[in-house]
C-alpha cells in the first residue's frame, strides 16, 4: 500500500514538474516574442514654392568730407526709390536701415597710415519684400542697372522663404511616419509574423532643398536661394513584432 502511494505520488510530482516546464516556456517565448522588435526608416517629399521673397542691398558713397557724403548718400537713396516705385515697390515694402558712415585714412607709399583723413563712406541698407517671388526675382537681376543713374548699389543675393512651414513640418512628420509603418508591416508579412505596436519614434532633421538637389546634411538644409524646393522628413521607429 505504502509503495502505491509513493507511485503515486511520483506521478503527481512528475505531472507538476511537466505543467511547469510548459508554463515556464510558454510564459518565456511570450516575453521573447513581446521583446522582439524592427526598425526602420520612413521618409515623406513634398515640393513646395516659396510665397515671400526678399531683396537687400547697400547704397554707398565715399567723398572728401561727411556734409557731401551724407548729401549724395540721400540724393541716390530717392533715385533709387524711385527706381522702385516704378517697378512695383513702393516705399511700404521698402525697409531703410541706420546710415552707417566712417573715415578713410591716407595711406603712405609704405604702406603705413598717415593719421590724415582722405575722405568719408557713409553707407545705408535697403530691404525689399515682397509676396509676388517673381517679381522680386526679376528686381534681383534688373536693379544692378541702376548704376546708369548714379546709384552705387551692391545687391545682395535674394531670399525665398515658405511661410506656411511650421504646419508643413507636422505635416511631412506624420507622412514619414506613415512610411515607416508601412515598410515595417512589409518586413513583418515576409517573415510571416504580424506587427505589434509602436515602441518608439525618433524625428530627423527636415531637408528642404532646391528642386531636384540632392543635397544632405547632418543638421538639415533650409534653402532659401530657389523659388521651387522639396521638403523631405525623416523617422525612425520600432515596432514589437509578435
Amino acid at each position: 500500500m505504502e509503495q502505491k502511494n509513493n507511485f503515486y505520488g511520483f506521478i503527481v510530482i512528475g505531472v507538476s514538474l511537466i505543467i511547469g516546464v510548459l508554463i515556464f516556456t510558454a510564459a518565456w517565448k511570450s516575453n521573447q516574442s513581446s521583446n522582439q522588435t524592427i526598425t526602420v526608416t520612413g521618409s515623406a517629399k513634398k515640393e513646395i514654392i516659396s510665397d515671400f521673397g526678399i531683396l537687400r542691398g547697400t547704397i554707398s558713397v565715399t567723398y572728401s568730407s561727411p556734409e557731401l557724403a551724407f548729401k549724395e548718400l540721400e540724393n541716390q537713396r530717392k533715385t533709387l526709390l524711385r527706381y522702385l516705385d516704378k517697378n512695383g515697390f513702393p516705399n511700404d515694402k521698402v525697409e531703410l536701415y541706420t546710415i552707417n558712415s566712417y573715415p578713410i585714412y591716407e595711406i603712405s607709399a609704405s604702406g603705413v597710415s598717415t593719421g590724415r583723413i582722405s575722405g568719408y563712406v557713409y553707407n545705408q541698407r535697403i530691404e525689399i519684400s515682397s509676396n509676388d517671388v517673381n517679381k522680386i526675382k526679376k528686381l534681383s537681376l534688373d536693379i544692378s542697372s541702376i548704376i546708369e543713374q548714379g546709384v552705387n548699389f551692391s545687391v545682395e543675393p535674394p531670399e525665398y522663404h515658405y511661410t506656411k512651414l511650421a504646419e508643413l513640418k507636422i505635416e511631412i512628420q506624420a507622412e514619414a511616419a506613415k512610411d515607416a509603418m508601412v515598410r515595417a508591416q512589409k518586413i513583418a508579412e515576409a517573415t510571416d509574423r504580424e506587427l505589434g505596436p509602436m515602441r518608439s519614434a525618433r524625428m530627423g532633421v527636415l531637408q528642404i532643398t532646391p528642386k531636384f538637389s540632392n543635397a544632405v546634411s547632418d543638421y538639415g538644409i533650409n534653402d532659401l536661394s530657389s523659388i521651387e524646393k522639396e521638403i523631405v522628413g525623416v523617422v525612425t521607429a520600432s515596432f514589437q513584432i509578435e
